[in-house]
């Protein structure tokens, strides 16, 4: 029994009215979140140079100290066994303006008396340099 005899079939329409008002949040939303930023400045153009950046190494200041005591500073020998001509040899090799302190490396003999290092170490402190390292080898066994 068809009750609807009289009464016409509606088409189904989509309704776009909800679907636009979710679009419209969206894009509101996007909006307000999105930061606008400008970036201005000058545009420089830098000049070059070929120079090569070498880097400095801190010089070195070889003390070599004998089995007689003998002391010999960049493999000349010194003519005395006194800390004051010691410390003038040092001075005199010595860098003045330099950017780092040279090192004084002390080669002593094993059989050197201890007081002959002493005046090297006084020596140097004299000339005012106060980085000292000692050279050493290994042992073999």
């Amino acid at each position: 029994m068809d009750f609807r005899r009289g009464q016409q079939r509606e088409e189904p329409e989509i309704n776009l009215i909800p679907m636009i008002d979710v679009l419209l949040v969206i894009l509101i939303f996007l909006m307000i979140t999105t930061t606008y930023s400008k970036f201005s400045g000058l545009e420089i153009n830098l000049p070059t140079a070929d120079t090569s950046l070498v880097p400095e190494q801190p010089s070195e200041i070889n003390v070599i100290v004998t089995a007689t005591g003998d002391v010999l500073v960049n493999k000349a020998p010194i003519g005395s066994r006194d800390v004051a001509q010691i410390a003038v040899a040092l001075k005199r090799l010595a860098p003045v303006n330099a950017a780092k302190e040279p090192v004084v490396i002390i080669n002593a003999d094993a059989k050197t008396t201890h007081q002959s290092v002493v005046d090297v170490m006084q020596a140097a402190q004299q000339a005012g340099l106060s980085h000292i390292s000692f050279a050493t080898q290994q042992s073999r066994r």
